[in-house]
C-alpha cells in the first residue's frame, strides 16, 4: 500500500532559487512509489510547478536571520491539522539536491521512536565531547559534556506523523522559552533538535544521505572517501557564487559573490 508522505520545505526571500532544482529531483528519487505532498512555506509570489496537484503553497513571511531557521518547528505547526493526515513527515533544507534513489531505508520504525535524521558530516568519526552541542546552561538546548552519542543535522529530519508533530510541539515550546529569556541557541533549530533526540533512538542516515558540497570538508576526504561513490543527497554549497553567496541569500547584502580561482581549484579537486 502506498504511504502518504508530506515533504516540508521552507524557501523565503532569495532561497527560492533552490526550489527549481529540489522539486524535480525529489519527485524522481525520494520514495518514488509513494504519494508525496509538498508543503512549501514561501513568500514568493510565483512558485515554479505550483500548478501541480501535489504542491501546497503556504505563505510564510521572511522572519530574518536567525529566526527563519530557528522558528521552523512553529512554522510547521501552522499546518498541524493538515499534517495529521500523513503517515510520514520529512523536512529538507532548501539547498538539498537528490542525486539517486532514496527508498524505504529512510523510514524510521518503532525501534527508532519513529524519528530519523541525518548524520552531520562535520562530526564524522568524532567523539561526543567534540560535538558543537549547545553548552550554555541558560538555553533549553543545553547538553553537558559527557552526554550524547550522535550529532544530528538540522538539514534533514523526519518521522512518523504523530511522533514528528509531537517533536515539533516540544521544540517550538522550548524555542519560545529561549526567545522570551533573550537566549539564542548556538545552532538554532539544530541545537534544539539534538537536545530532543538525546534520549531517543532515531534512525541516523549516513553521510551520503546529506553529502556536503562545501570546501570545508577535511582534506583526507578528497581521495579517501567512503561515501563519494554513492551520494544519495547532496547538500549544495550556499556560499557558492552560483547562488550569490550565503550573505546574499540571507539578505545581509545585495552584492552577489563572484567566482574566484581558489574556489575553481577546489571544485576541480572534488571532482577527481
Amino acid at each position: 500500500m502506498k504511504k502518504k508522505i508530506a515533504v516540508l520545505y521552507i524557501v523565503t526571500g532569495r532561497y527560492i532559487c533552490f526550489w527549481d532544482e529540489f522539486y524535480p529531483g525529489c519527485e524522481k528519487y525520494f520514495l518514488p512509489e509513494d504519494n508525496k505532498t509538498y508543503f512549501v512555506f514561501t513568500d514568493a509570489e510565483k512558485l515554479k510547478y505550483e500548478e501541480n496537484k501535489n504542491i501546497l503553497k503556504i505563505y510564510q513571511k521572511k522572519l530574518g536571520w536567525p529566526y527563519d531557521t530557528m522558528m521552523r518547528f512553529e512554522i510547521f505547526l501552522s499546518q498541524k491539522e493538515r499534517l495529521k493526515e500523513y503517515d510520514y513527515l520529512f523536512f529538507f533544507n532548501a539547498n538539498t539536491k537528490f542525486l539517486s534513489k532514496v527508498g524505504e531505508e529512510i523510514l524510521p520504525s518503532a525501534e527508532n521512536d519513529f524519528l530519523m535524521t541525518g548524520s552531520h558530516p562535520a562530526f564524522y568519526n568524532k567523539q561526543p565531547d567534540e560535538f558543537t552541542y549547545d553548552r550554555n546552561p541558560a538555553s533549553q538546548a543545553y547538553i553537558p559534556y559527557g552526554a550524547g552519542k550522535h550529532y544530528a543535522t538540522g538539514a534533514l529530519n523526519g518521522g512518523g506523523g504523530a511522533s514528528y508533530l509531537e517533536m515539533c510541539e516540544k521544540l517550538a515550546e522550548l524555542t519560545r522559552i529561549d526567545i522570551d529569556n533573550g537566549v539564542i541557541p548556538l545552532w538554532h533549530d539544530e541545537s534544539m533538535l539534538n537536545k530532543y533526540l538525546l534520549d531517543k533512538n532515531p534512525l541516523i542516515m549516513p553521510v551520503n544521505y546529506l553529502y556536503p558540497e562545501g570546501r570545508w570538508m577535511p582534506r583526507k576526504w578528497y581521495k579517501n572517501n567512503p561515501f563519494k561513490d554513492d551520494i544519495k543527497i547532496l547538500s549544495t554549497d550556499k556560499a557558492h557564487p552560483r547562488y550569490g553567496g550565503q550573505d546574499y541569500l540571507r539578505g545581509l547584502t545585495d552584492k552577489k559573490k563572484t567566482q574566484n580561482p581558489v574556489y575553481s581549484f577546489f571544485e576541480k579537486l572534488l571532482k577527481k
